[in-house]
């Protein structure tokens, strides 16, 4: 079942003051390299203009605006509470936006990135058809989220993820319900190779997927044509 996009928005809403803190404790700082990883890759790109979807608190957009300088940054997200922390934090560019309706002209971005965000949406496939419309030809889209693990790490993750994490997370938020929400939507996320044949239907090529601290993250990459 897709996500409810009132239920996802009010919930980051809550969450937001404690976001930042709470993905870090969370992750045991792993989120850190993720994202480290992600401006890693672009560099070879070296892109002029960069678009990031669901960016939250800016996390993913900071860090790359910090390590690609001559880059133009925009960070979208439909939740405004969310986007006035990024701004506080040193964002150059937000805007209040839908990612299934951006308001963008096509192809006014080399690279489009979201981290940890698509999986919140109400249609994977009308986002990602956004996201490659804005996109130049040729430019790239770079998603950054959650997945399971496979082998002996599968067992004890998913008991963290629907019974400790929530517990945690709760304590540091005061918010349980919006975590307990996180469990099911990466349970329910498409992922690997059936990632990789979504972003195709949605009209990416050159898909590829790359696991990260175990699986329990996966960073993908499409180019438009």
């Amino acid at each position: 079942m897709a996500p409810d996009p009132i239920y996802v928005r009010d919930a980051f809403a809550r969450i937001a003051d404690r976001y930042v803190l709470t993905n870090h404790v969370l992750s045991g700082g792993a989120d850190w390299w993720w994202r480290h990883g992600v401006a890693t890759r672009l560099r070879q790109w070296q892109p002029a203009r960069l678009l990031d979807v669901a960016s939250g608190t800016g996390d993913l957009a900071l860090t790359i605006q910090r390590a690609l300088p001559a880059c133009d940054v925009t960070a979208s997200d439909f939740c405004a509470e969310m986007l006035a922390h990024a701004a506080t934090r040193g964002l150059r560019k937000t805007v209040v936006a839908d990612a299934l309706a951006l308001p963008f002209e096509a192809g006014e971005f080399d690279v489009v990135t979201v981290a940890f965000g698509l999986r919140n949406m109400a249609d994977y496939a009308k986002a990602l058809g956004e996201m490659c419309r804005v996109l130049k030809p040729g430019g790239h889209l770079v998603i950054l989220d959650f997945s399971l693990p496979r082998g002996w790490l599968r067992r004890p993750y998913r008991f963290y993820l629907h019974r400790l994490l929530p517990l945690l997370a709760g304590w540091l938020t005061g918010q349980r319900d919006a975590y307990e929400y996180l469990g099911t939507s990466i349970e329910t996320f498409p992922s690997g190779h059936a990632m990789g044949a979504l972003l195709e239907s949605c009209g990416f090529e050159q898909t590829a997927f790359t696991p990260l601290t175990l699986g329990v993250v996966t960073l993908y990459q499409a180019t438009k044509p």
